[in-house]
């Protein structure tokens, strides 16, 4: 029979974790499965992956379909009542190599219990399966998994359990062997970085281990990290942003709203000033610094002068990246309780913002004309600057190189050279 087809949905994470379960499922010997593995931060996420699984199972027609992820984590009965669903399983679940051994036929089509999802918030180890890096350019490490805050718009505490942390020895090896097979860049992973460490002996900060992953291997060319949450930045990362020039001048960060209300309301722990302080102190450290963002439209309660406080924070950020969600209720979050916007003025807010940030990246891309980037190709035609910024090709490039190119241009989306 064929191999599995995987599908995955949501975040970098959850296709850094089906490229362990693909692995899995080849040493298990798993044939004939469809595998979804979804998101639940939005309910629109969990719609997609509805639709999702019935696509799926009419293009394999008789395959068993197996569900997985976030959302099959916050919400097993939605998928198991699915006629098209054959077994739903949980996030801790799907990272273990005895899940995968037992659902070879018969197991999976027989009568075992259909849904194996336990209570994610009793897991207190981090997945033991780390792979060796995806794709032919840029590897990711997942260094961490979970998150114990609890922002009342957010469900994914309760699909991926409380924060835990990779030893720093574990990393370091995986990079090591990572640069040994040709990766020139790496990105650390985890659903909340900047908790990295806290339940580690001596409780290390992410910039420890930055600063550690650097010293050790010293052939690796770049070294990014993913979404971070600004407030819990310690004064290594800082270090590290200022003196190292592997770590790359980009950060993506978790700001969610420019209103101090609303931020309260979401229980976060910064406010808009301290967003502000931080881009501006991270800048002047390193003046090529570029940030991404997330920031949500139409949380409850929010008035037109709260949601313009979100926009003006674009540019007093210098926000370059901007990821525009729509506020979506989430069944069993405190937000969900609270007085909501309505829908047509959520969907409004949500493309102005929008709007401010195509501005704000092609401010960002006219200033590139003329630069010399080192440029890691991501494929014949496209590759990232130091910056994260994409790079159009007029002509075929190798993949997985690191070439220094003159940017000429740009379309409005990428730069062109």
């Amino acid at each position: 029979m064929s191999a599995p087809v995987f599908s995955t949905l949501g975040c970098r994470l959850n296709a850094y974790e089906t490229e362990a379960m693909r692995e899995m499922a080849e040493a298990a010997g798993l044939s004939g499965a469809v595998v979804v593995n979804t998101c639940a931060v939005t309910a629109e996420a969990v719609r997609k992956a509805r639709q999702e699984i019935r696509r799926l199972s009419r293009e394999n027609p008789g395959v068993p379909v197996i569900v997985t992820g976030c959302a099959a984590q916050t919400e097993p009965e939605t998928f198991a009542a699915m006629p098209e669903v054959t077994k739903v399983i949980g996030n801790h679940e799907k990272m273990q190599p005895a899940t995968w051994a037992g659902l070879r036929a018969p197991d999976l089509i027989g009568d075992t219990e259909k849904v194996v999802v336990d209570d994610i918030m009793s897991v207190r180890e981090t997945a033991g399966h780390l792979i060796d890096g995806f794709g032919r350019h840029r590897a990711y490490v997942q260094v961490q998994n979970g998150c114990d805050h609890r922002c009342t718009f957010c469900i994914i505490p309760f699909g991926r359990g409380n924060s835990r942390s990779v030893p720093a020895g574990v990393v370091i090896e995986q990079i090591k062997r990572l640069v040994g097979r040709g990766f020139h860049e790496v990105v650390l992973t985890g659903v909340d970085l900047t908790s990295w460490g806290a339940d580690l002996p001596g409780t290390p900060r992410l910039g420890d281990l930055v600063m550690r992953i650097l010293r050790l291997v010293p052939d690796l060319a770049r070294l990014r990290i993913s979404s971070i949450d600004s407030i819990e930045a310690d004064e290594n990362l800082m270090l590290a942003i200022a003196s190292e020039p592997r770590l790359m001048p980009h950060l993506h960060l978790s700001l969610q709203a420019g209103d101090d209300m609303i931020l309260k309301r979401m229980k976060r722990r910064h406010l808009r000033d301290d967003a502000i302080a931080f881009c501006e102190e991270a800048r002047r450290l390193r003046p090529d610094m570029v940030f991404g963002a997330d920031i949500i439209a139409g949380f409850p309660t929010e008035t037109e002068a709260m949601f313009q406080n979100s926009v003006r924070l674009v540019a007093e950020c210098g926000l370059t990246f901007l990821h525009v969600f729509p506020y979506s209720a989430r069944k069993g979050t405190p937000a969900a309780r609270m007085p909501a916007v309505a829908g047509p003025a959520i969907r409004d807010r949500a493309a102005r913002l929008r709007a401010a940030g195509d501005a704000a990246l092609r401010l960002h891309l006219e200033a590139q004309r003329g630069v010399l980037h080192r440029v890691l190709t991501e494929g014949p035609r496209l590759g990232r600057t130091e910056q994260f910024t994409e790079v159009r090709f007029a002509e075929d490039q190798p993949e997985g190189a690191l070439m220094a190119l003159r940017v000429a241009g740009h379309d409005g989306q990428r730069l062109t050279v």
